[in-house]
């Protein structure tokens, strides 16, 4: 599953999705990303604005791995080392005093991620807005929202606690 319909936050966004779905391409591989600005490289990775912000933020970032992969552990070790490289550049060049880091590993219909590829948010909230809220990133859903094909029966796979 590439896209995630049913965790799209805006209209425009889930029209995005569902065209870029029909025609097979990946947002965030390198003929998807092409499309879109990017204010850094490094080795492996490119760095975007998220073109849907979340609310309350005064930055937020993207940082994208070339290779197509659901969850970190599964790039290799030296994109995952470059990976740092990429989110201190990040750091150097906005001047970075605090902010948040997330990142969504796995079935995207689980994580709240709206895409299957691989990606981690660099969320800075607006400190300088009076009336900014309080900046939120889901790390977790339901399958079977609005546009979302019902997942498999019973719980989520993953973490499944001990019994004592």
């Amino acid at each position: 599953m590439l896209y995630c319909f049913g965790n799209a936050r805006t209209a425009d966004q889930l029209e995005q999705m569902r065209r870029l779905d029909a025609a097979g391409i990946c947002l965030f591989c390198p003929d998807g990303l092409s499309g879109q600005q990017i204010l850094m490289r490094t080795r492996h990775w490119s760095v975007t604005p998220n073109e849907y912000p979340y609310p309350g933020t005064s930055l937020h970032l993207l940082l994208v791995p070339d290779q197509h992969a659901g969850d970190l552990l599964d790039l290799p070790e030296e994109v995952r080392e470059d990976f740092w490289a990429a989110l201190g550049a990040v750091a150097r060049e906005h001047r970075l005093s605090h902010y948040g880091l997330g990142v969504r590993n796995g079935d995207c219909r689980y994580t709240g991620a709206t895409i299957g590829h691989v990606h981690a948010h660099v969320l800075v909230g607006d400190a300088d807005a009076a009336d900014a809220p309080p900046v939120r990133m889901r790390f977790s859903a339901r399958p079977g929202g609005p546009g979302e094909p019902a997942g498999p029966g019973g719980p989520a796979p993953g973490y499944r606690p001990r019994s004592a």
